[in-house]
């Protein structure tokens, strides 16, 4: 996840969190890696094939939800993610986060439990 501020037609006041995807990539590296696994070497490469192929398939909101989540216990934020107490301890978490933003962001946590 990348905080961006400072693009062109937003304001300081607008955020945007963007979602990078590199899942292909990983993908591409763990295939090549099991085409050439010894047979020790398999299963755990497997089990991690099955963790990216999991992950890949979450939706953007879905990976915002997540980082939200991330975002509040990196600041010890145990409470009710609807609360107004989560939205203060994600701006805490992300100084250069607008409220809007923040609000937003707690609403995909919300949508996406």
């Amino acid at each position: 996840m990348i905080h961006m501020t400072g693009i062109v037609g937003l304001s300081k006041k607008h955020n945007v969190v963007l979602v990078i995807r590199d899942a292909d990539v990983v993908t591409a590296a763990l295939e090549q890696a099991l085409a050439e696994a010894a047979p020790e070497e398999r299963p755990g490469l497997e089990r991690a094939a099955a963790l990216v192929a999991s992950t890949a398939a979450a939706t953007e909101n879905q990976l915002r939800a997540r980082w939200v989540r991330t975002r509040l216990e990196a600041v010890g934020f145990t409470g009710d993610v609807a609360s107004v107490a989560a939205v203060k301890a994600l701006r805490q978490a992300e100084p250069k986060l607008s409220l809007l933003a923040a609000v937003q962001l707690q609403a995909e946590a919300v949508a996406h439990p």
